[in-house]
């Protein structure tokens, strides 16, 4: 199953739909899986006029009026098309950059009807053209559509529904969010209702309208599939799924609730095939109108970062930290340099809530972060050995802050875990960049079951960093019914609940 943006993008010998980086090639057991369902609110400098909202034909649970909705909606969706230069394989001679043809974020359509393909002449630059879909959110020209549909362009020009059309200036777009501003020269333009996407609810009917595979104000209707979603690459959003048939093309366009106000920005599907399969996801309106009020403010938008990597609890997990339900974000790993490592923050923190808001998955903690703004002041309350703490952080950058490295090392076998282990020689810690840890040997009974694997590099123990065999028998001596083991394996680290009982 493969995640793909949904925009419609030539390039030379193909068509390829721009959008996010991929996810981390994790085995299965590595993938944290993330959700979140919080969203800034927007305020009212951000929303246009708008009509009174399309009365429902009759009560909550009934079919909307969707011919009302289209009918009041479409003169304000718009068809957004793209020009520019992309950079050529230099192996295909004007194909798709290496890179591109792997991600499966930014995966393309060859061999679409009605779309100029032209190959280079060797590497370098070739020429593309593209096609998205957008909405008008003021009557003076302002336009929301995706920041991948307008990647690489230099010429962007925005279609109305009466045919007319208007060369575009991107005003900015924010790759982190995926939203992006145009702007065009013309007044006394319709607009869409601007609706409040922490309204929905899922089984709640939405409306996709949009520019699938070019054609332009092509409705399609669906239900809310689920709320707060985090994708490979894009755990700053919370994104809403639907089953809203979604395709190349529909990218940038609007998803209205059922009284007609847009809720969401159309983004991506999830698709083996390449085409709609049941699973479409849309940026909620409340988080696209905040980056756009930053861009229009500044032409730009910035997010805070935290700096750790966190994944969601188990119950194992859970009850390894001595937590009776699997509820926060389970910190793994501390960038060096940080907020987090300069607030005290260390792996094996459990954050629950952020300024008093639960943390119940490790994606609301993603979304709560990055859309804050860098130096904004946060109360995280953290589970660490067995009691509760409250540590102030002042956020980060999003770009400011570097990956984070490994740690330092020693040791020999973990036998009730079904691990052989043995400490890191200094080549390896050379090459490990100072790795601290214990190298597994061999893997066997309750670790082979967990997904460890030999090759991995066991770091800690319930959140206890172990540097000897002799710190891993004593951390097991009261011989626990599950443990919490972090791991590192090609420069990611997670952690792995292990059942011994």
């Amino acid at each position: 199953m493969k995640l793909r943006p949904v925009a419609i993008a030539a390039l030379a010998a193909g068509l390829v739909a721009g959008g996010t980086a991929g996810a981390i090639g994790l085995p299965q057991w590595l993938k944290p899986a993330a959700h979140t369902d919080t969203s800034a609110p927007a305020t009212e400098a951000t929303q246009p006029t708008q009509a009174a909202p399309v009365p429902l034909i009759a009560a909550q649970g009934f079919v909307p009026d969707w011919r009302a909705v289209v009918k009041r909606a479409s003169p304000a969706v718009v068809g957004v098309t793209v020009a520019g230069l992309h950079k050529a394989s230099a192996e295909e001679g004007g194909g798709l950059p290496p890179e591109v043809e792997r991600d499966p974020f930014f995966q393309f359509f060859r061999g679409m009807p009605g779309l100029q393909q032209r190959r280079g002449q060797g590497g370098g630059q070739v020429p593309f053209k593209g096609q998205g879909s957008g909405f008008i959110v003021s009557a003076d020209g302002l336009v929301l559509t995706n920041a991948h549909v307008v990647r690489d362009a230099r010429e962007v020009t925005v279609r109305l529904a009466d045919r007319r059309e208007f060369v575009a200036k991107v005003v900015g777009a924010d790759p982190v969010t995926d939203v992006a501003v145009l702007k065009i020269d013309a007044k006394g333009l319709p607009t869409v209702p601007l609706g409040d996407s922490r309204q929905l609810e899922v089984g709640d009917a939405v409306l996709a309208i949009g520019a699938p595979y070019g054609l332009e104000q092509t409705a399609t209707q669906g239900i809310v599939s689920a709320k707060g979603r985090s994708l490979p690459g894009d755990a700053v959003v919370p994104f809403i799924q639907t089953d809203a048939a979604v395709n190349p093309g529909n990218s940038g366009g609007p998803l209205f609730d059922g009284h007609g106000a847009v809720v969401g920005i159309n983004a991506q599907i999830y698709s083996q095939s390449g085409g709609f399969q049941g699973l479409s996801f849309a940026i909620p309106i409340d988080v696209a109108l905040k980056v756009k009020d930053q861009i229009v403010a500044t032409g730009s938008a910035r997010h805070a970062r935290l700096g750790v990597a966190v994944q969601d609890l188990t119950l194992p997990l859970a009850e390894s930290f001595g937590l009776t339900k699997p509820d926060g974000a389970l910190v793994s790993q501390v960038v060096p340099g940080s907020a987090a490592a300069e607030a005290g923050l260390k792996p094996g923190d459990v954050i629950t809530e952020v300024d008093g808001q639960p943390v119940e998955r490790s994606g609301m903690l993603s979304s709560r972060v990055g859309l804050s703004q860098p130096g904004q002041k946060v109360t995280l309350k953290v589970w660490r050995d067995h009691r509760w703490q409250e540590l102030k952080v002042t956020l980060g950058t999003a770009d400011a802050d570097k990956q984070a490295s490994a740690s330092d090392a020693p040791a020999a076998g973990g036998g009730q875990l079904g691990l052989a282990l043995r400490p890191l020689q200094p080549e390896e810690r050379r090459q490990a960049q100072g790795a601290q840890g214990l190298v597994i040997e061999g893997v066997s009974g309750p670790a082979a079951r967990a997904g460890i694997e030999a090759g991995d590099l066991l770091v800690a123990v319930n959140g206890v960093p172990v540097q000897s065999v002799d710190q891993v028998r004593a951390l097991l001596k009261d011989k626990p019914k599950s443990v919490a083991l972090l791991v590192q394996r090609d420069g990611e680290r997670i952690f792995v609940p292990v059942k011994l009982s």
